[in-house]
């Protein structure tokens, strides 16, 4: 039975949890057509026409969306919670990312202003959602069912990228025959299907999930909550030199999320350059990739059970090496499915080891502050990530194999880093940190990563 009495809150009801879930279905389309499979490659090659600095300029895009993210969420997630608001805001930032997809279709050759306006509205609304949305989680899970809730949420969140990808494949497969579509119509049609996928798939979240918070008395400013939350940073920074094997951990976390943020926002801009990959072939890679990467998350749980979280953050490690030496190598089209593929396995598991050793390796009195720690690393290397690479193409006059070589060294590194942690005795500075300081202060909420 879905969701099950015993992992909900009192009176919160299943359909509740279903609305709630099915937001991560609506919103996933957005990621796996816009960033991942199709507006990408788009923007590289028709709106900013292939120049030698397109695929920078993307990335440049895609940064400052996610650097203004990293300032306003934690902002925008607490205000909404103590003016008991979130309801309210989760519905704005709806609307704004939907429209905002639905701005794209106004843009082609040249338009790069419009598009950029667009891609940073659109990512941000997205981001905010997101974050509101999983605000909503403690309300309604209870503390047995907080895993089992979550990962419904990212299960269907799986089914609506595909089912949005799906459609697209469809669309672009038969619409040229059947409606006359050009290129640009094409694609066009994909941000169609987004949007209207998005907007659909929300209206149980909005007719079902319910506002508990109430406003509390003297809730903060923004102002008041931004250096609340810069404070808070440079308190858990200034704990690394006492937890040196958290701060090994989360060195490895942000190099590894480096190359995986690359992979997510450039897949299809590499497969277009490289292998003269089509629009079809680019939704049908990504859609595939979806289901490998459900697959790997799935088989690396059981994984991870048996050989340790280290072990198995190594081997999702070394899974990445091997698909960026196949990829950067790739001569012909079954090469890079190969590379495709095992990418999926790796993106399906490779956050999941890193997750639960943040758990280990933090005084359990602040592990929502180190948590929060590890989330603002890994928010960062998805800045650092995807504008290294969009610089080396720059440099290098458009070289992508040199390019996806080079964001190999990141998944190198992070081997490099993890080989020098040690858990049991990270454990032992993490119980020792706590004894000393660990209650000084309250626990910070974390911000969920998308």
């Amino acid at each position: 039975m879905f969701f099950p009495k015993s992992s909900l809150r009192p009176g919160v009801a299943p359909r509740e949890v279903f609305g709630w879930a099915a937001f991560d279905f609506a919103n996933s389309g957005y990621t796996t057509v816009v960033l991942t499979a199709v507006y990408n490659a788009y923007f590289v090659n028709v709106v900013a026409g292939n120049a030698s600095w397109a695929t920078l300029l993307w990335t440049v895009i895609i940064a400052v969306s996610s650097a203004i993210g990293m300032v306003v969420m934690p902002v925008i997630g607490t205000l909404a919670d103590a003016h008991a608001k979130k309801r309210s805001g989760l519905f704005i930032a709806t609307v704004v990312c939907i429209a905002a997809t639905f701005g794209l279709t106004l843009t082609g050759e040249g338009t790069i202003v419009w598009a950029a306006l667009m891609i940073v509205l659109s990512n941000l609304a997205f981001n905010i959602g997101e974050t509101l949305n999983s605000a909503f989680l403690p309300e309604i899970a209870s503390d047995e069912g907080v895993g089992k809730v979550s990962g419904w949420g990212w299960s269907f969140g799986y089914c609506g990228g595909l089912v949005t990808l799906g459609l697209s494949l469809l669309l672009v497969t038969f619409g040229p025959e059947l409606w006359g579509l050009d290129f640009d119509g094409s694609v066009a049609g994909t941000l169609w299907i987004t949007g209207i996928v998005f907007a659909v798939a929300t209206v149980p979240t909005f007719a079902w999930l319910k506002e508990r918070a109430v406003p509390k008395p003297g809730a903060p400013r923004a102002a008041a909550l931004f250096s609340d939350s810069m404070a808070s940073l440079k308190k858990t920074a200034s704990a690394l030199p006492q937890l040196k094997h958290f701060g090994r951990l989360t060195l490895t976390g942000f190099l590894n999320q480096c190359g995986v943020s690359v992979v997510i926002t450039l897949s299809a801009v590499y497969a277009t350059a490289v292998m003269g990959f089509t629009l079809n072939d680019s939704i049908l890679l990504v859609f595939l990739v979806n289901i490998t990467a459900a697959v790997g998350a799935f088989g690396f749980g059981y994984v991870e059970d048996k050989i340790g979280h280290k072990k198995s953050l190594m081997l999702t490690l070394w899974i990445w090496v091997a698909m960026i030496v196949v990829a950067a190598t790739s001569e012909g089209v079954v090469q890079f499915w190969i590379a495709a593929n095992l990418a999926g396995i790796a993106m399906g598991s490779s956050q999941s080891a890193g997750r639960a050793m943040v758990a280990v390796l933090s005084p359990a009195a602040r592990s929502a502050e180190f948590y929060g720690f590890w989330n603002m690393a890994l928010w960062f290397a998805n800045i650092v990530g995807p504008l290294t690479y969009g610089a080396v193409t720059w440099v290098s006059g458009n070289n992508h194999r040199l390019a996806i070589a080079i964001t190999g060294l990141f998944f190198l590194a992070a081997i490099v880093v993890l080989k020098t942690l040690d858990m049991e005795e990270g454990r032992r500075e993490a119980l020792a940190f706590e004894k000393k300081v660990g209650w000084e202060r309250a626990p910070v909420k974390p911000v969920r990563l998308p």
